[in-house]
C-alpha cells in the first residue's frame, strides 16, 4: 500500500532548505493514497492490451524525458509527471498548492496563469481602471527592462508564474537573468512554476530549463509540453516536474502531494499519444522535430522583416515562434482590426494577455511556408498602417 503520512507531526525534507509555502489544509485532510493506484491491479497481461496506464505516465517515458531533456541537470524520471498538456498541469498545480497562496505574473503573461489564479480564487476583484487584479502581483515585463522584471521591487508572494520563452513576447531569459530569479525564490521561500514549453525554439544559448541554474531544483516546478516542437496541439501531451528537493515550508516534500493530485484528478496520458512521445525522442524522431522547428524560426525571421518594413519595432522570433510586434500609443484591439480589414491576417491583440500588453500585437509563425510567405507580400503590399 502506498502511503502519504501527515506532515501535521512530522516533516522529511532532507535538502536544508525549505520554501515559506504552507502545504495546504486540504491535502492534509486527504486520506492515504488514491484507491486504484494502491491496489496496482495486475488485470493485463503482456501479450494483451495494457489497460489504464499509470497516472503518472509511463515509466519508459518518464525516463526518456528525464535523459533527453535533463540529462545533466540531475532530474530522475520518478520527477516527471507525464500529462495532456502544459495547460491543464497549470490548473492541476494550481489545485495542488492551496486557497491561500499568493501569485505573480510577467505582464504580459500567457492568461492561463491569471485566468487560473482567478477560478481558485486567489486574485482578488479587478480593478477596472488598469485591468488588473488586486490581489496578483504583475511583474513588468518590457523592452525598457529586456523582457525581464525587477525584481527589487516585486514583492515576495508564495508562486512565481515564469515563461521562458516568453509567450507572448518571444524573449528568452538569460542564465543570469534566470540566475537572479532563483536567487529572489529562495531568499522569499517562493515557488517557482517555470513555464519550458517553448525550449526548442532557443539558438542562442540562453537556458532551456529552469534547472540548469543551481539551486532551482530546491525552489522551481518545470512544466513543458509536445505541443509547440512536435505539433502535438490537437494530440495532447506535456508533463511537469516535480523535484523530490522541493519542500513545503514544514519540510514535507511536494512531489508527494502532486502525486496524489494526479491519480485523483487524471488516469493517465493516452497510451498511444505516450508511444507517439517516445517516437518523438528517438534519434530519429529528434531529426524531424529540429528541421520542422527549424521551418518555423525561418518563417519568423520572414514576417519579422516584413513587419520592420512597415516600420515597426519587432521583438521575439529568434527563441520563439512568436514576434512581438510594437505600435507605440495605438491600441492593440485598433492594431488588430485594422490589419484584419486591410490584409485578412488573424495576429492577436497584446492587450489580451494583460495590460502590458497594450500597444503590441503577438503573431506567430507557425504555419505552412507558401501561407507566410502570402502575409508577408500582403503587409509588404500595404506599406503603412494609419493608427493612432
Amino acid at each position: 500500500m502506498l502511503h502519504l503520512q501527515s506532515s501535521k507531526h512530522e516533516t522529511e525534507n532532507k535538502t536544508g532548505h525549505c520554501t515559506k509555502v504552507v502545504r495546504s489544509a486540504n491535502m492534509e485532510n486527504l486520506r492515504s493514497g488514491y484507491l486504484f493506484p494502491e491496489q496496482a491491479t495486475a488485470l493485463s497481461t503482456v501479450e494483451g492490451y495494457s489497460g489504464y496506464g499509470d497516472e503518472q505516465g509511463s515509466k519508459a517515458l518518464r525516463k526518456r524525458i528525464a535523459e533527453m531533456l535533463y540529462g545533466n541537470m540531475g532530474i530522475k524520471g520518478e520527477e516527471v509527471f507525464v500529462s495532456d498538456g502544459a495547460q491543464c498541469d497549470i490548473s492541476r498545480l494550481q489545485m495542488l498548492l492551496g486557497p491561500n497562496v499568493t501569485v505573480a505574473v510577467q505582464d504580459p503573461s500567457f492568461p492561463a496563469y491569471i485566468d487560473s489564479s482567478v477560478i481558485f480564487g486567489r486574485a482578488g476583484d479587478l480593478q477596472g481602471q488598469n485591468g488588473k487584479y488586486e490581489r496578483i502581483v504583475y511583474m513588468k515585463c518590457t523592452p525598457d527592462n529586456d523582457f525581464f522584471p525587477d525584481l527589487s521591487i516585486t514583492p515576495r508572494t508564495d508562486i512565481i508564474f515564469f515563461c521562458s520563452p516568453n509567450n507572448p513576447t518571444g524573449t528568452a531569459a538569460s542564465a543570469a537573468q534566470l540566475r537572479r530569479l532563483v536567487d529572489f525564490a529562495t531568499a522569499n521561500g517562493s515557488i517557482i512554476v517555470f513555464d519550458s514549453s517553448y525550449a526548442a525554439y532557443i539558438s542562442d544559448g540562453s537556458p532551456t530549463s529552469i534547472y540548469q541554474i543551481p539551486g532551482a531544483k530546491q525552489v522551481a516546478i518545470e512544466i513543458s509540453s509536445f505541443s509547440k516542437f512536435a505539433g502535438f496541439t490537437g494530440v495532447r501531451l506535456g508533463w511537469t516536474v516535480v523535484p523530490e528537493e522541493l519542500s513545503y515550508s514544514n519540510g514535507f516534500p511536494i512531489i508527494k502531494d502532486y502525486d496524489r493530485i494526479v491519480c485523483t484528478c487524471f488516469n493517465g496520458a493516452s497510451n498511444i499519444v505516450q508511444a507517439g512521445g517516445l517516437a518523438c525522442l528517438s534519434a530519429e524522431g529528434l531529426q524531424a522535430i529540429s528541421r520542422v522547428v527549424k521551418s518555423y524560426q525561418e518563417n519568423a525571421k520572414i514576417l519579422t522583416e516584413a513587419f520592420r518594413g512597415l516600420g515597426m519595432e519587432v521583438y521575439g522570433g529568434q527563441n520563439a515562434p512568436y514576434l512581438w510586434v510594437h505600435f507605440p500609443g495605438s491600441s492593440s484591439w485598433e492594431i488588430f482590426a485594422e490589419i484584419m480589414e486591410k490584409t485578412h491576417i488573424v495576429t492577436i491583440p497584446g492587450r489580451g494577455f494583460g495590460p502590458g500588453g497594450e500597444a503590441y500585437i503577438r503573431v506567430s509563425s507557425f504555419g505552412h511556408r507558401e501561407t507566410i510567405l502570402e502575409a508577408s507580400q500582403r503587409l509588404t503590399n500595404l506599406r503603412t498602417l494609419n493608427i493612432n
